[in-house]
């Protein structure tokens, strides 16, 4: 289940696309067959880029398009390996929320970002997020854990300060916010609760069946308590 809407940043055959922070590869596994792209993956975490490749393994590309090619690395946000206008693309989800310093991430994604590329940004929800902080402090506090509650004017505001042009947003996964309002209130390294662990097979069934059931209560739940804040963004 993906973060960013790739329809809405229009990717097009040939375009070179960076996933930053790409993790264990949710969002460049979709990117790598979604067109004939480019995609590159980058993270801090080896162990997640080892998972991300290992994703690239098990379904392959049979059609072997030259035009569809992909890299993995691991790298520093604050100091991109890359020269400058490079990417056609930029996504970043769920990222800045971990990182002190996200201002010079942003100006690093306008440096690497071609004129006219269009971004895609996530970042926990600022309500769902406070009342996770409020609940446990084990939430966030531990290394690598979330360093920012984000609201949406200011990210907004970050962004276009550093050059960028505001499209719009949208907010997704309205069904997960309870699921990690739960976990927080039990302990969120209590893996043996068993609303918790109901409550995630569940889940994990919505985003492999997609019923239509749960996909209308996403479009009820997401503006109301969606746990990701999605913003759009264009180079000017």
């Amino acid at each position: 289940m993906l973060t960013i809407d790739l329809d809405k940043i229009n990717i097009k055959d040939e375009q070179v696309i960076l996933d930053l922070g790409c993790g264990k590869g949710r969002h460049i596994h979709k990117l790598y067959y979604y067109k004939k792209c480019h995609v590159i993956g980058l993270d801090l975490s080896y162990d997640d880029l080892q998972i991300t490749y290992h994703g690239f393994e098990k379904y392959p590309d049979i059609t072997g398009d030259s035009k569809r090619q992909f890299n993995l690395m691991a790298g520093d946000a604050h100091k991109l390996p890359f020269p400058d206008e490079i990417f056609d693309r930029v996504i970043c989800s769920e990222v800045l929320e971990h990182i002190p310093d996200y201002e010079n991430v942003i100006k690093e994604i306008f440096r690497v970002s071609k004129k006219g590329a269009k971004i895609g940004i996530s970042v926990p929800r600022w309500l769902p997020e406070k009342i996770c902080w409020i609940l446990s402090d084990d939430y966030h506090n531990e290394p690598g854990g979330h360093v920012h509650i984000f609201k949406f004017k200011n990210l907004k505001k970050s962004f276009e300060n550093n050059g960028f042009l505001y499209l719009f947003n949208s907010y997704k996964h309205g069904l997960h916010s309870p699921y990690w309002w739960l976990k927080c209130l039990v302990g969120v390294k209590n893996e043996k609760n068993i609303f918790v662990n109901y409550y995630q097979k569940f889940l994990e069934w919505d985003i492999m069946k997609r019923p239509i059931l749960t996909v209308l209560l996403e479009k009820i739940f997401d503006p109301l308590i969606g746990k990701s804040l999605v913003l759009y963004f264009i180079k000017k």
